[in-house]
């Protein structure tokens, strides 16, 4: 029998054809030439070896296409989880997005001061707005809450002790636990109390002359219920007062308003929680808040300054274009009710269940022009990114119907892509976590993945 893998073209050979040519016109020789070695590694492996010069180029420009494929690119979630930490988390508002377009297209400020003609500092960006925001005497922002408080810690507590409740040394995203990244700060963690009970006393009787701080960790990705107790706030700060100790509270979510009126409640406020009696405050810029990835630091004057000197501030230190973003996420805050339209996070966590099954239906409509099949049935959506851990939020999703597994995956794999879930054998597509201006490409997407 021929083995027709005998026969390959050299890659010389190939890059003498008229298609591959004119692909060396349009891309880098480097990006071609790969892309032509990888054609050919993969007629070897699979045997299949095109038999025209028109099927090399096809395979070819495919393999160019590949190369040039970002990896890190839009997906649209339709899986019904807002805040999903693996999707990115929070999309920016439109201003956020605007403000980086317009920091990034020059030089910025962002260690200038326009005012003396002096060198300026990074850190002084954003804080104004905390401030105002959450009452904080001042604040520092760096790149993730987890960098927080390996900074708080090493700045306040570095071969001392901080005291934590056994109940509150949680694991959060990716395997990392609490615990693990607090002694990478250089403090020694001591716990307090048990899993599920921890009392005033459990403190007091754990304070020594080496202690330098309590830790209190928000349980902001699940609930400990039945026979339970803890230390709220308050009552940190009163037993820490006594001994002249800081209160370092991890939020984690980094929520700027209530959200009780939408049914969501239970979730401190980062305002509520410094009016409570803690010394620092930490939570994440990317949860609740809406605004890109951070670590945002409050508390008083005097900690924040030694957080600023300490040589890990600069090695967790933002950009410009994170500060450029967040601040104007903070902006929106200075209105409620424009935060609660035009953070996305927000905006979709508070859309009621009435406008989202219009816009399934406007969906389902659409999709059966194109004789697609497909329903509109009520859903359960969650906020995601740990926080409001068993709150279900009514929603609607757009189910297909047909070869679920084939149209996810091709959903999966489109462009852009459209991450839905299967359930009971059908595609879901819950539309909590669908921004309403992607509805229209939500329906394009359906169409192209279907046989």
């Amino acid at each position: 029998m021929k083995d027709s893998r005998r026969e390959l073209p050299s890659v010389s050979a190939l890059l003498e054809t008229s298609g591959v040519k004119w692909l060396l016109d349009q891309h880098p020789r480097r990006v071609v030439l790969d892309a032509v070695r990888s054609a050919v590694d993969a007629a070897r492996t699979s045997g299949a070896v095109p038999q025209t010069d028109e099927q090399w180029v096809e395979a070819i420009t495919s393999a160019v296409r590949d190369a040039n494929e970002p990896s890190l690119r839009r997906v649209i979630n339709a899986t019904g989880v807002v805040l999903h930490t693996n999707l990115g988390r929070a999309p920016l508002a439109d201003v956020a997005i605007r403000a980086i377009a317009h920091v990034a297209e020059g030089y910025s400020n962002l260690e200038y001061d326009t005012e003396t003609g002096q060198r300026g500092s990074r850190y002084s960006h954003c804080v104004g707005l905390l401030q105002q925001l959450t009452g904080a005497e001042d604040a520092l922002v760096v790149n993730n809450c987890a960098a927080a408080l390996v900074l708080t810690l090493n700045a306040l507590a570095q071969k001392k002790e901080v005291l934590v409740s056994r109940g509150e040394l949680v694991e959060i995203g990716g395997s990392f636990r609490i615990p693990d990244i607090m002694a990478r700060s250089g403090a020694k963690l001591v716990e307090v109390g048990t899993t599920n009970r921890t009392h005033d006393d459990d403190y007091r009787r754990a304070i020594t002359p080496k202690t330098a701080a309590i830790v209190k960790v928000h349980r902001s990705n699940f609930t400990i219920e039945g026979f339970t107790s803890d230390v709220i706030v308050d009552r940190l700060a009163f037993i820490a007062s006594e001994h002249g100790l800081p209160v370092i509270y991890d939020l984690g979510s980094g929520l700027l308003l209530p959200l009780d009126d939408y049914g969501l409640s239970g979730e401190p406020t980062a305002s509520g929680a410094l009016a409570q009696g803690a010394t620092i405050v930490l939570m994440s810029g990317d949860k609740l808040l809406g605004g890109p990835q951070a670590g945002i630091i409050l508390g008083r004057g005097a900690d924040i300054a030694r957080l600023r000197k300490n040589p890990f501030a600069r090695a967790m230190r933002v950009d410009k274009l994170t500060l450029s973003a967040l601040e104007a996420t903070l902006r929106l805050y200075l209105d409620a009710e424009r935060a609660l339209k035009e953070v996305p996070v927000l905006a979709m966590l508070t859309e009621r269940v009435e406008q989202i099954e219009s816009r399934a239906q406007s969906i389902v409509t659409s999709l059966r022009a194109h004789n697609i099949e497909a329903t509109v049935a009520a859903s359960s959506a969650s906020v995601g990114g740990g926080a409001f851990p068993t709150a279900e939020i009514a929603s609607r999703a757009v189910v297909l119907e047909g070869d679920a597994e084939r149209t996810e995956q091709r959903l999966r794999t489109g462009e852009p892509a459209v991450i839905a879930r299967i359930a009971d054998g059908k595609v879901w597509l819950d539309l909590r976590s669908v921004l309403p201006r992607e509805d229209g490409t939500v329906v394009t997407a359906i169409v192209k993945a279907r046989p």
